[in-house]
């Protein structure tokens, strides 16, 4: 295990030091307020909702999730839709913007640095460090089920 162990301790100061040259510099981490992007990633999750579906997962009275919602549908980030089951019932879903602005607000690394750097790698040793980082992450889940979810949708870590 000693070597297991000592091959660990090195990749995490590696890890380390990918963090530390990669993080993004571009802007700060979150543009959206934490309840803006807590209900956004709710719907993200679980799919088009009522406000007063989304206001119970969150804990939230209806009228803060329903001041929320207007000033994300007002930036374009979400939409009302009328329930196809339930004509009565307004659904809340992520636009496309509202997807992006997700996708955004997640990266931890920027990309443009990364490229830049695994340009200047010999040919195919980007591909093999993509997939041993995939095969490292696949080992610590043996039942195939990642800690982020590993499911479908769209704020998922793509692999």
């Amino acid at each position: 295990m000693a070597g297991e162990q000592a091959r660990a301790e090195r990749f995490a100061e590696h890890f380390r030091a990918v963090y530390l040259t990669f993080h993004r510099r571009d802007r700060p981490r979150s543009e959206l307020p934490g309840a803006s992007r807590a209900v956004l990633e709710h719907l993200a999750l679980a799919g088009p909702l009522t406000i007063g579906e989304a206001a119970a997962h969150l804990r939230r009275a209806q009228s803060v999730i329903s001041e929320i919602v207007t000033h994300l549908e007002r930036d374009g980030l979400l939409e009302r839709e009328t329930d196809p089951g339930d004509r009565r019932r307004t659904l809340i879903w992520l636009t496309p913007a509202g997807h992006e602005a997700l996708r955004r607000d997640r990266e931890v690394l920027g990309a443009d640095l990364l490229a830049r750097a695994m340009a200047r790698l010999p040919p195919g040793q980007a591909d093999a460090l993509n997939a041993a980082m995939r095969a490292l992450i696949e080992c610590a889940h043996p039942d195939g089920v990642p800690p982020y979810g590993g499911g479908s949708h769209d704020h998922d870590v793509k692999l």
